[in-house]
């Protein structure tokens, strides 16, 4: 008998743009092109679009993060203001049901967007078979070609594993498990103290766990100024969170009570066991490629695996990639950015991102904010510059609210006054720094925002006062 014939090209359906990926790269990047008039698909596995953001990540741990502050606020500052209500209790049931209603509710939002912009979303898994060609394998298994001018990789990424530490359900967790505990842990530990472990061992230790962070570097949140990061973690601490930190795990155990940790001096020395209800595992993500065919055009990702770009550009002609999956910040609105860039791009018009003004959300309480360069990035690269600073003990608004740790730091070249970083610990931190990222973005100087009329009482007042620092006439402290 003769063998079947393979379905011919014509059989494809075509498009302008395919984009692998539904989250906040993908999903943009599909907007953008419907808006563009560009014939556009975007193929995505999970059942709802969004990516691990909107699922799984930022909005999902927002909402928790609200929710938690709130019964923190309601224990145990409620009193302090006059307002008696008892003893609140936490109901994890409907914590975790609001929360998801918040996550159908955006997720849904993005179908509408969609379709109102004449977007395709292809249920599936992506792979890339050869130039031009995206096969999306379907729930049920069947296949389908698409083919395409411009393919655009927007993959993103997933928890990093740590070596010799399996995830038990429950018990040993990244970051999608510790969203969905079904009860508060009486002990937890985190393996990691970047943002993501900090805001979801936040989380649970304001609902009633004794939290301890377990970190390999001697500092937290790597990335963030040190002078910031010192500040910021004695708040923690004060808040009840335990340090460990030069500290390494190099072994898990499940026992019947909880975790067995073996954690280890990062420099070396004598092991000792730790013990916990719910270990947490946020040792950082890594890009998402398994399976996706890259070798099929002649991408070969990194040592690190992400995916090499130049202006959004890989080696394949015609393949474009953007978020998690190439260079620049592993975050949202990074990918964001180069979503609308890209599609821009393809459609001929100038598309740019420029990967130092991306400012980057500690959102615990109080929250860290930056933007621009650390003051460990401008002594490492020899550049002469002033510093500004403001304390949030010395704002209005702050010290009314009861929300004084904290402060302002504005770092201005010593010579031209522009603006090269501004990092804020306090209320609100991810709200305030915008105005630094459109002082930076227009090339200002700490002088224009230090003259800049701020209304009386606000916190970002601060920032104002943190600028006016920079030249040494801070008036309110």
């Amino acid at each position: 008998m003769a063998e079947a014939a393979s379905p011919s090209p014509a059989a494809a359906k075509s498009y302008d743009v395919v984009i692998i990926g539904g989250g906040p790269g993908g999903y943009n990047a599909a907007i953008r092109a419907g808006q563009l008039g560009l014939s556009v698909a975007c193929v995505e596995m999970r059942e709802t679009l969004g990516g691990t953001c909107l699922n799984v990540g930022c909005m999902p741990s927002k909402a928790m993060l609200h929710a938690s502050e709130l019964f923190e606020a309601a224990t145990k500052e409620f009193p302090t203001l006059g307002i008696e209500i008892g003893t609140p209790k936490i109901n994890v049931d409907q914590l975790q049901k609001q929360k998801q209603e918040s996550v159908t509710a955006l997720t849904k939002g993005i179908e509408f967007l969609f379709k109102k912009n004449k977007a395709d979303w292809i249920k599936g898994r992506g792979r890339i078979t050869g130039p031009g060609q995206v096969e999306v394998e379907a729930a049920d298994g069947s296949k389908t070609t698409l083919t395409a001018k411009d393919i655009v990789i927007a993959t993103g990424s997933e928890p990093t594993p740590l070596p010799g530490v399996e995830f038990i359900e429950g018990k040993v967790v990244d970051s999608t498990g510790a969203l969905a505990l079904p009860a508060v842990p009486r002990t937890m530990i985190v393996v990691g103290a970047g943002i993501i472990g900090l805001e979801l061992g936040s989380v649970w230790r304001r609902l009633g766990a004794q939290v301890t962070v377990v970190e390999y570097l001697p500092r937290i949140t790597p990335g963030m100024d040190s002078d910031v990061a010192t500040a910021f973690q004695r708040v923690l601490t004060k808040q009840g969170m335990t340090f460990k930190l030069g500290s390494k795990v190099t072994a898990a155990k499940s026992v019947k009570d909880g975790v067995e940790l073996t954690v280890e001096p990062a420099a070396g020395g004598e092991a000792e066991t730790l013990k916990a209800d719910v270990v947490l595992v946020a040792i950082g993500r890594r890009p998402y490629t398994q399976g996706l065919g890259l070798e099929t055009v002649g991408i070969e990702p990194d040592k690190r695996g992400f995916v090499t770009q130049d202006h959004l550009k890989t080696g394949a002609k015609g393949v474009w990639v953007i978020g998690d999956v190439t260079s620049g910040p592993m975050l949202a609105h990074k990918a964001e950015e180069d979503a609308v860039a890209v599609i821009e791009l393809i459609a001929g018009k100038a598309g740019h991102v420029d990967y130092d003004m991306v400012p980057s959300v500690v959102y615990t309480f109080p929250e860290v904010a930056w933007v621009g360069k650390t003051e460990d990035q401008l002594k490492a690269d020899g550049i002469a510059y002033k510093v500004g600073k403001f304390p949030f003990t010395a704002n209005s608004r702050a010290k009314i609210n009861h929300e004084t740790d904290g402060y302002a730091k504005v770092l201005a070249d010593a010579t031209t006054d522009r603006i090269l970083g501004v990092h804020i610990m306090g209320p609100q931190a991810g709200e305030m720094i915008h105005e630094a990222c459109v002082a930076m973005a227009f090339g200002g100087a700490s002088e224009d925002v230090a003259r800049i009329c701020h209304a009386h009482p606000t916190r970002s007042e601060a920032v104002k006062q943190a600028a006016m620092g920079v030249e040494g006439w801070t008036m309110q402290a």
